[in-house]
């Protein structure tokens, strides 16, 4: 895998490798015209949407990737971090850019957390590890088909 530095440009290369998959699995992608919705993508399957914000992580701890689980928001001229809203979003995708991973994690499960989450796709007892690969759930399955 490519390690790219600079943020914004890892966050768009991210973006194209989650439209690759999304398309992959059969959802039908659409991109928002610029970037100041607190969604990335919206996703079509069946006639049903879903809001998806995309996220990814380079940042290794030992027990785990850590990854934010906020965006930032312009005040004038400051720039300050703020949670998501239930409301905003449906599901995040986390790419763990290291081990070339996704996890699909709905956003019910992650906005009522602190600022970041761990995410470990080695330890099966870990509290996001059903949602490593969980593709299905975006197209409102509850399991693999």
């Amino acid at each position: 895998m490519p390690l790219i530095k600079h943020p914004k440009r890892r966050g768009e290369w991210v973006e194209l490798l989650f439209m690759a998959r999304a398309a992959a699995h059969g959802l039908n992608v659409s991109k928002p015209w610029g970037d100041s919705l607190p969604y990335d993508f919206a996703l079509e399957h069946n006639g049903i949407f879903v809001r998806v914000q995309v996220k990814s992580t380079t940042c290794a701890d030992p027990r785990g990737y850590v990854c934010s689980t906020y965006r930032l928001v312009r005040h004038g001229r400051k720039v300050r971090p703020r949670k998501y809203k239930r409301s905003e979003v449906d599901f995040f995708a986390f790419y763990i850019v290291p081990e070339d991973v996704w996890y699909i994690i709905p956003a019910g499960e992650v906005v009522h957390s602190c600022s970041h989450i761990l995410l470990n796709p080695r330890r099966p007892n870990n509290k996001y590890f059903p949602f490593l690969e969980a593709w299905h759930l975006l197209t409102g399955r509850r399991s693999p088909a």
